[in-house]
Parts: C-alpha cells; structure tokens; sequence
C-alpha cells in the first residue's frame, strides 16, 4: 500500500501536447489487440518492417531431409541470424534451445506425407502453442486442388477464430494448387483468400508480376525459398522480393543445404534489413565463406 504521507501532487501533465497515437508499423495490422501486435513485433523488425524467417518444418512431411538430417547440427548455428524459426512443436520441444529467445512461428497443420496426397491436415490445439510461447501459427491452403481446397480454407478459418481468443497471429501458407498456372494471377489469388479469411502473415511464392500479388494483399506477405538455388539465385529471388514490397523471406533449403549456411543466412539478412544488392550480398557471402 502506498505511503499516505509521501503522496505527491503530480506536476508533469504535459498540458497542450497530445498524446501520440501512431499506427502500427506492420501493413493491415493497426486494428489487432496488443497481444497480436507484441507477437507480430517480435517476428518482424519494427525498425526496417522485414522479417529473415529461417524454415526447418519439412520434416514433418518429407522426414530427414538433406540439410535437416540433424537440427542439432545443421540448423541450431543458425538460430542466431535469423528473425524467426518456422518448426513443428516436436523439434522445438526436443531440439531448439529456449535460451535462444527467437520468436517462432508453429507449425499448426499436419495429417499426410510426400507419400499420399498432401494437405489433408487437421490443425493443432491451440493452447499448445500457446504453451509453446508461439509467437504465430502457420497453416497450409491448398487453393485449387479440388480434393483438399475447402478443408484447407476451413483449416485456416478455424485456426483465425483460434488464434483471435488467444491472441496468436495466423501465418496462411499457399500450397501450390495443381490445376492451376504459377503465376501472379493464381499466387494474387491464394494470398488475397488467405487475408479474406483472416490470416495476419501470407506466406507465398515469387513470381513474375509479383509486385501485383503483394498490392492485393492487405497483409505482409513473406516469400517461400522454394527449391535449392545458386546462392546468388537465391539471393537475387530475396531482393526482388523485397523492392516488389514483400515484407521478408522465409528461407529453408537455400540456407540449410548451401555451401555455408551461417554466411548465407547472413547475406540473405544484408539483402532483407539493408537493402543489399544482390551482386553485394554474393560478395558478403564469399567474404563470410572464407573467414
């Protein structure tokens, strides 16, 4: 209880200047509760407004692939350099270490592997990631495939509703649909179903016209490595992402399976938070190889 005989009257009012009310600094993001904002804050750098998502979740379809073989080894040295670990909550619970103080985005959808037919998913309890300290969740649409489009779209829709009563943000992740063109026409579609259904973060591929996909979508889309490139491919497919006003990269195999993975995840970082050139970037790259 406060000390009745040391209660001062306050003299700091700040009479004639106004409360500063800025709005948030994440696209689409200014009318989320506290919560949502602190988790998106920790993802992306509020200074530059980008994010170095660093993937390691394929195992949970495609098992111990090249590079992930051994998380322990492979991608715990990279923890790091990166903004944001995008896992499944078995290898964060087994292998990622708290101390590492990286936010990270869940993966919250699992059900088929490269065996059967992906995407027919069920989405996780939400309280585990809560539990987990998630600071979002990833779920997988499949738009365009007929067989898993609407149970996908449901998945998403469930996980928003979810993610609204406990304050995570939602991550939509576009599957790559088989009946339809790779272009901006399709990935504008895909993005622009996921944010209409609630998703916070788009994840997505880049293409040719991007900078339209991006324009029609009112949330921060990050891009997809994709399959292993060269390295200044990968690095070229970050910046171009990037001036078409992607808001980060969430890489995997481009990090984990190159010839150094520590100096192209912090190339990659350089292309993302500094505006690098890609020829720079390649430069930083080998400068970092060779030390």
């Amino acid at each position: 209880m406060a000390d009745l005989d040391d209660i001062r009257d306050g003299k700091e009012y700040g009479i004639g200047v106004a409360q500063k009310a800025d709005g948030f600094f994440l696209k689409g993001s200014a009318n989320l509760d506290w919560g949502m904002k602190d988790r998106l804050s920790r993802i992306f750098n509020p200074q530059t407004g980008k994010a170095v998502m660093l993937a390691f979740d394929h195992g949970f379809l495609m098992g111990p692939t090249s590079g992930v073989e051994r998380i322990d080894l492979s991608i715990v040295p990279l923890i790091e350099y990166a903004d944001c670990l995008m896992c499944t909550r078995g290898i964060l619970r087994a292998l990622v270490p708290p101390t590492s103080r990286k936010p990270v985005c869940l993966r919250a959808d699992a059900g088929t592997t490269i065996l059967t037919e992906m995407n027919d998913n069920v989405v996780l309890d939400p309280v585990d990631a809560v539990r987990l300290n998630a600071a979002a969740i990833a779920v997988m649409v499949a738009v365009g495939d007929p067989e898993t489009e609407a149970l996908t779209i449901a998945n998403l829709y469930g996980a928003v509703d979810s993610g609204q009563e406990y304050g995570l943000p939602v991550m939509g992740v576009t599957a790559v649909g088989k009946d339809m063109a790779r272009d901006a026409r399709y990935f504008g579609l895909a993005a622009r179903v996921c944010a209409e259904n609630g998703a916070n973060i788009v994840k997505t591929y880049y293409t040719e016209g991007f900078e339209k996909v991006v324009a029609c979508c009112p949330v921060p889309i990050v891009i997809a490595g994709g399959k292993k490139l060269p390295e200044l491919e990968a690095l070229e497919l970050a910046h171009n992402a990037i001036q078409c006003g992607a808001a980060g990269v969430d890489m995997g195999r481009n990090v984990f399976q190159s010839e150094s993975p520590v100096a192209m995840i912090r190339a990659v970082g350089a292309v993302v938070h500094q505006g690098m050139k890609p020829k720079d970037a390649f430069q930083l790259f080998n400068d970092l190889k060779n030390t």
